[in-house]
């Protein structure tokens, strides 16, 4: 291990010597430096991967009110581009998202060639088209989701269920929110993806390990790996995070390789065989239509799988969790929001899908969480394809684009007292999180816009609305309000860091039924 060690060491010091060779070369001509943004001093070797520190999406917000809107940076030898204003993102999303739509992927991204294969990360070429239109014509679409109301009812009623169960056999018991919500977003999905519950981890050993990978997937993906700015030293994972990614994917991809092929030999074979109404069977039997859409190949679709997977539980649940600590800071919101489904849905009335668009309040909370706290504050990076200009600089082809979304939330140019939980701003107002304000984005906007966001949407509202309308809820004694810890870590998404604990007791003036 010693000898590894010092072989580790030795080639790191031959990858600085290298990297430091190739900066005492002669630099680009000043004309073709002036041309990009501004931005704050580079050091030598690292660039500014010093400015970024533990919240890049802070610190970045913070460098731009020095540097502007549009700020170049150099994070080791990636050149990259900030934006940070809702003019900016509207440039980028919008009128240059041909140039500028292709992906930007970090190494542990590039494990088992999944760049290659994963929606998200594709270049906006011929197979990612295909997957967007399979998403949006197949998957995504209001019918489709509308055939799974029922499933995602029962799923909230379970969550509810444990919530209950916990109320009264623990009485003064608190709660953990986000356990709790992940729980429930991974049984709606697993239930209409695969016609599994993948949540229930005390009966399942399978639901215990796709549960241990996939966290284990989102914490070597939020680490910084060393490899992302200087390449040459990708190949080595010196941190050892592409090891450990691989084995986590592995281990994912093989569980879904193993579901499609039971299907199909279910499907295949001559016993009795009732095919469940769920997103893998509509994959598998999609075919040629002549229309431009190709048939789904086992490979697409096992990573299709992963895809809805990774993008739909830890979002959801992160941002479920960022609303109840919101409303427990502040108890007059709360008191808001339960007197609204007490009117609109009615004590002993479990709220439904159709309720939410009677529900103003409960949307405005929603969409003053995704402000400001939203899952994704960076976006995934995007990378220019040629040369753009934008507002008289110079975006360089290869670059890699960041959309600071938590900043533009927070600009006091675009919103009164933008760091103070107000959802009353969003009441009368048109603002909305679908990609056309870039005041609000959320889920992005242009082409890469995420294709999951509708559902997404359902569920949050459904199991937040549920949540409050249900249960009293309160904060473990000692905490305050005003003193809760929102203290935030910033990996895959912006999750809190400490997870949000309350004690809930069933709203006496309601009795449980399932209507």
């Amino acid at each position: 291990m010693e000898l590894l060690h010092l072989l580790k060491y030795c080639l790191l010091c031959l990858v600085l010597t290298v990297t430091i060779l190739r900066f005492l070369l002669p630099p680009k001509p000043p004309e073709a430096a002036a041309k990009l943004p501004p931005g704050p001093t580079r050091l030598p070797i690292i660039g500014n991967i010093h400015n970024l520190g533990a919240k890049p999406h802070r610190s970045l917000a913070d460098l731009s009110k020095k540097h502007g809107p549009l700020m170049s940076m150099k994070l080791g030898r990636i050149t990259t581009i900030v934006a940070s204003s809702p003019a900016v993102a509207r440039e980028i999303l919008q009128k240059h998202d041909r140039i500028l739509s292709n992906r930007h992927t970090v190494l542990s991204m590039k494990v088992l060639d999944l760049h290659k294969f994963s929606m998200p990360l594709l270049p906006a070429e011929a197979k990612w088209r295909n997957l967007r239109k399979v998403c949006n014509s197949y998957l995504f679409t209001p019918q489709k989701f509308d055939s799974y109301r029922e499933l995602r009812r029962e799923r909230v009623l379970e969550l509810l269920e444990d919530v209950r169960l916990a109320a009264s056999q623990r009485p003064g018991e608190a709660v953990d929110i986000r356990r709790a919500a992940f729980r429930a977003t991974l049984n709606s999905l697993s239930s209409s993806i695969l016609s599994l519950n993948l949540g229930d981890v005390e009966r399942s050993e399978t639901a215990r390990e796709f549960q241990e990978h996939v966290s284990g997937i989102m914490e070597e993906v939020g680490k910084p790996n060393l490899g992302d700015y200087f390449p040459v030293m990708g190949k080595m994972d010196l941190q050892g995070i592409q090891k450990r990614m691989k084995g986590h994917l592995e281990n994912v991809l093989n569980l879904f390789q193993w579901v499609i092929d039971e299907r199909v030999r279910k499907i295949k074979s001559d016993e009795l065989y009732v095919s469940p109404n769920d997103m893998l069977h509509t994959l598998l039997a999609i075919g040629d239509d002549g229309e431009g859409t190709a048939a789904m190949d086992p490979l697409c679709i096992k990573h299709l799988l992963w895809d809805m997977f990774v993008a739909g539980t830890h979002t959801t649940s992160s941002s479920l969790e960022w609303a109840m600590a919101e409303l427990l800071r502040h108890p007059d919101n709360l008191a808001k929001v339960k007197e609204e489904l007490d009117k609109n849905v009615g004590k002993g009335n479990h709220l439904h899908e159709s309720d939410i668009s009677r529900l103003p309040y409960l949307q405005a909370i929603v969409k003053e969480t995704l402000r400001l706290r939203p899952v994704s504050p960076l976006l995934v990076p995007r990378k220019a394809s040629e040369d753009v200009e934008i507002r008289g600089f110079i975006v360089p082809k290869g670059a890699q684009i960041l959309v600071n979304i938590w900043a533009i939330g927070r600009d006091p140019v675009v919103w009164e007292n933008p760091d103070s939980f107000m959802p009353e701003r969003f009441l009368g107002s048109m603002i909305d999180v679908r990609g056309k304000d870039f005041e609000l984005l959320p889920f992005g906007g242009g082409r890469r816009i995420c294709p999951g966001m509708s559902l997404g949407l359902r569920m949050l509202h459904m199991m937040l609305g549920s949540l409050v309308h249900w249960f009293e809820w309160k904060l473990p004694d000692g905490v305050v309000p005003e003193k809760l810890d929102m203290e935030e870590q910033l990996g895959m998404a912006l999750h809190k860091f400490k997870p949000l604990l309350a004690i809930p007791r069933e709203d006496g003036k309601i009795s449980y039924k399932k209507d």
